[in-house]
């Protein structure tokens, strides 16, 4: 439990802190008088004041904000934001004074520290750390049905076979395997070890057929223990934790991931009785996987399948990439995470999803507690996603938040000056009451959950 709180604590602590570290920066530069510098809401637990501006860490740590002259009574209003600040006011240096460009900057700068913050820990993970492979080259499951017209041969291969050289050269990781199944020509050349000749694998010339075989049909070994479980889902609700290692489900017996996986894929609202080894113990539990409808259309899992909520813990490797590589890798992740939020939110608003999937400081410290406890770069990779979250949910064009106050900005810029201050309020107010209601729902989704 410690660990969880504590690790909830740095997460919020540093993306509060980024996040306002960029409306402060940015209205400092732009000659913006900034008031106050608060982490967290209501009145001070520490404060101190330097040169113009106070520096506060408030009682409720739900965000953070940046009080600028002009907006001092803008904010989430009254004592939520701890009142007004002490410091005298310079009115030339007041938000609205300034350029509209300057003022979208600021507003923005928010945001954007936290794209950045993600993209910095994506390529610093990738650059130092490394990208993580998956350490084996030895075969699990051979899926048939997956297999395109001519490699029938891979069909051959048994459970345990490790794979050692791919056309003449040697693999190391599974990675490596898909590598060079994908890069090879008409032919691959496939070593076994404790065999004696190698194994000879037709493979078409069709790109997506190759994906599909590497993907579904051709499969490593990897344990059945758990990485991520996360709230809420059928696996959690069944009492699964991080580090649990299945060995047995509905009856059989339980020797990899695949295993488990298959199982849970074709028994989609039906229970299935597990027995874990935990800590060293046998313990039985049952989990009903939820129905889930799989929109692949190359995966090998049925249209509707089970879905327990949890990942796989694989051991893995991590290979250094160069800095143009870890560049890459940081963009194209950082542009990933943003789609994944995006995608997110517009199933909520389309009523695609049910509002019950939304989740508050509860459901971060379990994710967060389980993260740190997979080890360091599991725990930076959940802050990056979670600084994507932010910016995204930031960006909703809902007064008090950025995109709120974004959106005036867009609407002076259309009507050629600025809405009214009481105005602005109202809507202020409004928007502060939606944000309430927002968190009311994701603390009670929270509660729930956890009592499940």
């Amino acid at each position: 439990m410690l660990l969880t709180l504590l690790s909830l604590v740095i997460v919020l602590g540093v993306l509060i802190f980024v996040h306002e570290l960029g409306h402060f920066v940015v209205a400092k530069a732009v000659g913006i008088q900034v008031l106050r510098f608060s982490l967290g809401f209501g009145r001070p637990l520490i404060a101190f004041t330097r040169g113009e501006t106070e520096y506060w860490i408030s009682w409720i740590p739900l965000g953070g904000y940046v009080k600028m002259a002009g907006l001092e009574d803008e904010g989430m209003v009254g004592e939520l934001e701890g009142g007004k600040a002490a410091v005298a006011i310079d009115p030339e240096r007041a938000f609205d004074r300034k350029p509209l460009g300057a003022r979208m900057a600021v507003i923005l700068a928010g945001v954007t520290m936290n794209v950045v913050l993600a993209f910095v820990i994506y390529v610093g993970l990738a650059g130092i750390s490394g990208v993580p492979v998956r350490a084996t080259t030895q075969v699990d499951t051979v899926l048939v049905s997956a297999l395109p017209a001519g490699s029938e041969a891979l069909a051959g291969l048994q459970r345990g076979d490790r794979i050692v050289r791919l056309n003449g050269d040697t693999v190391t990781s599974w990675d490596d395997v898909q590598r060079g199944l994908l890069e090879s020509g008409p032919e691959a050349q496939i070593e076994i070890a404790g065999r004696s000749e190698p194994l000879t694998v037709r493979l078409p010339s069709d790109t997506s057929a190759r994906i599909r075989l590497v993907s579904w049909g051709l499969l490593p070994f990897a344990p059945a223990r758990l990485g991520l479980v996360f709230p809420g889902e059928p696996g959690a609700r069944a009492g699964l934790k991080t580090g649990d290692v299945v060995i047995r489900a509905g009856g059989d017996s339980i020797r990899s991931w695949n295993d488990l996986l298959l199982k849970l894929w074709y028994n989609p609202g039906r229970p299935v009785a597990l027995t874990v080894l935990r800590n060293g113990a046998l313990v039985d539990l049952t989990v009903t996987p939820r129905p889930q409808t799989d929109a692949d259309s190359t995966s090998v899992r049925p249209k509707s399948f089970g879905f327990i909520g949890a990942e796989g813990d694989f051991p893995e490797t991590r290979q250094r990439q160069p800095v143009l590589t870890a560049l890459r890798i940081g963009a194209l992740q950082t542009g990933r995470q943003v789609g994944l939020v995006v995608g997110s939110v517009k199933r909520l608003v389309l009523g695609q999803a049910s509002m019950k999937e939304v989740g508050g400081p509860i459901l971060i410290a379990q994710v967060s507690g389980q993260a740190v406890r997979l080890g360091i770069d599991r725990f930076l990779m959940f802050i990056a996603f979670f600084s994507v979250s932010l910016a995204v949910l930031n960006l909703l064009p809902i007064p008090v938040l950025d995109g709120g106050h974004a959106m005036f900005l867009i609407v002076e810029a259309i009507r050629r000056k600025p809405l009214s201050t009481q105005l602005r309020l109202r809507l202020t107010q409004v928007g502060m009451l939606i944000v309430l209601a927002i968190m009311v729902l994701a603390i009670s989704n929270d509660v729930i959950r956890s009592l499940r």
